[in-house]
């Protein structure tokens, strides 16, 4: 058995059913190793892609998500994307491909300092010796990216390590040559003691253990109590609810339907998003900031006070302030507490909502304040969605998108100035269906969250919402949706540039220079693919060419649609960095 055919062995053990990759000389056998254990290998057309659907699985699944690449080259395109997963703490498995062990450090193809160039972007990385290491380090490598705060890891596998220790014996002789006088011979002793110690280890050593589950941070019954009681007291709270909430999808249900019943004015954000459907009464979308500033009470579930919430300013000065996080440096980053509890939001939300059930009258006042407001905003998103633009309005375009989701549609956004657009329109109807980069702000993640959101929901309608800077990183990914078979919808939000820079960028220095595109026919880019590709620069004619789209994708089909827009003022005045 090859050290490939071990690791699928380990993968098969802890969940995993998808892995990524982009081939390469120096992981061939995991992937051939990952086929025959029957866990479906997706070859993509770049590597950072492999990393954000790896990225994608864990968030969906909570499973970490594996991406396999090739050294080198392989592992350096990563980068951005394995930090793109460390700062929305998703657990994650990069396995990346190294030189053969006697090479290392000799001038080999592809051969750099892969732990070293990773040290910031991982939680734990390791770089196997011999056989004896297969089964224990990545088994350790999972329960890492798992554990307290989640996040990727990073295990690099040596070329010689991953063949049987007869084919790689018979290598190393070939390579010593026959060993003529005192140096040839030398060699030959070398090499041949250097492949022992490589394989040294019994079947019986190497052996997988039985999976363990991580325990979540345990919660405190008197943090709970102190909770429960600051709300029952407060006349004006409201609940951020971030990120953080959704790393347990095992109880993502369950705490939809405590927050339901918990009685308390909240904002969603991030994987958070559609943890109460489409329009509960609870749910606040709009003016976010006014009403931190207003509050009494402020309750934030996983999610650091960085810029989101303007480093804290957002929040009333004398509002009482209750921080629960994972992590001990998010938990007091900018914003100092008045109780800060060091545990797993969902856990702790479950825990509250088991206790806490008010009545709508409790806070009737505060709740119709945030409502009269909610219905202000969303009078003026309407004027703008009402007005006359070049091609198609983009604030009507997102509220006809909204009507075509299905009940199990999951949303993923990848752009600047489209998708937030489409943040404050388009309505995530239920758990864990909308996938956006996260803190990072990371564009080009589109293709490959969109990939892991139809493997692991095949019967969901996907819709990727790409900008037209975005779609850039990704549009060769349209070959990948249909080699694997993968019906994505794809809407292109074509408004010829990077509008999200553009408007700061021309407004305050004057100059559009590098921030304008061209409205290029991004459909016929989809039909050079053998995906459907639609054309919609008619405001008339949106409703039908969504309809059309998704009928193609039920009819396995992936789609783009390539929607040419106007501009609006809509987003002006939003800051850009």
């Amino acid at each position: 058995m090859n050290g490939g055919e071990l690791i699928a062995q380990v993968l098969k053990n802890q969940g995993v059913r998808f892995v990524f990759t982009l081939c390469g000389g120096h992981i061939s056998p995991i992937l051939v190793g990952a086929k025959n254990q029957g866990i479906r290998v997706i070859d993509v057309r770049q590597e950072p892609t492999a990393v954000f659907a790896a990225d994608a699985v864990s968030r969906m699944t909570g499973v970490p998500g594996v991406a396999v690449v090739t050294a080198g080259p392989g592992v350096t395109n990563s980068v951005t994307a394995v930090k793109n997963a460390q700062m929305a703490q998703s657990p994650l498995v990069l396995i990346g491909g190294a030189p053969a062990t006697v090479t290392r450090g000799r001038g080999a193809l592809q051969d750099i300092k892969q732990i070293k160039l990773y040290e910031t972007l991982v939680k734990w990385s390791s770089s196997l010796k011999q056989d004896c290491d297969i089964i224990a380090v990545f088994e350790e490598a999972f329960d890492v990216s798992r554990s307290g705060v989640p996040g990727p890891v990073f295990v690099e596998y040596p070329l010689d390590l991953l063949y049987d220790a007869d084919l790689v014996r018979a290598w190393y002789e070939k390579q010593a040559g026959k060993g003529r006088g005192i140096g040839g011979r030398m060699i030959q002793w070398y090499l041949r003691r250097h492949v022992d110690k490589l394989f040294a280890c019994s079947p019986k050593a190497i052996e997988a253990a039985e999976k363990e589950n991580i325990t979540p941070f345990a919660v405190s019954s008197q943090d709970v109590d102190k909770v429960v009681e600051r709300i029952k007291k407060a006349r004006a709270p409201v609940m951020i609810v971030g990120s953080q909430t959704a790393l347990r999808p095992d109880k993502i249900n369950e705490l939809a339907e405590g927050l339901k019943n918990m009685g308390v004015p909240m904002y969603l954000t991030g994987m958070a998003r559609g943890l109460l459907g489409k329009d509960h009464a609870l749910q606040f979308r709009h003016n976010r900031s006014a009403a931190l500033k207003e509050a009494d009470l402020v309750i934030n579930f996983g999610m650091p006070c960085d810029f989101r919430l303007n480093y804290g300013q957002s929040i009333n000065k004398k509002a009482f302030y209750i921080a629960v996080n994972r992590s001990k440096e998010d938990l007091r980053k900018n914003r100092r507490p008045d109780i800060g509890i060091q545990a797993d939001p969902c856990t702790f939300l479950l825990a509250l909502s088991s206790l806490l059930h008010l009545e709508n009258a409790h806070h009737a006042a505060w709740q119709q304040r945030l409502e009269t407001r909610e219905e202000r905003r969303e009078l003026e998103i309407r004027e703008f969605m009402d007005a006359q633009t070049d091609y198609v309005n983009p604030l009507h375009l997102c509220s006809r998108i909204d009507d075509a989701l299905e009940s199990d549609s999951v949303l993923i956004g990848d752009g600047g100035d489209f998708v937030a657009t489409a943040a404050y329109i388009v309505n995530p109807r239920k758990p864990l269906s909308w996938l956006d980069p996260g803190a990072y702000g990371t564009l080009g993640c589109g293709a490959g969250f969109a990939i892991a959101a139809k493997l692991v929901r095949p019967e969901a309608q996907v819709w990727l919402l790409w900008g037209d800077g975005a779609a850039g990183y990704g549009m060769m990914e349209i070959d990948t949706f249909v080699r694997h078979d993968l019906p994505i919808i794809a809407v292109v939000g074509n408004d010829a540039g990077w509008t999200q820079i553009a408007r700061d960028q021309v407004d305050i220095l004057g100059d559009d220079v590098a921030v304008t595109l061209r409205y290029n026919n991004y459909d016929r880019i989809a039909e050079a693919l053998d995906a459907k590709g639609f054309k919609l620069d008619d405001p008339g004619m949106v409703n039908d060419v969504l309809t059309q789209a998704a009928d193609a994708a039920r009819n396995g089909h992936p789609v783009l649609v390539n929607a040419l827009m106007g501009k609006t003022d809509f987003r002006k005045g939003s800051i850009s960095v």
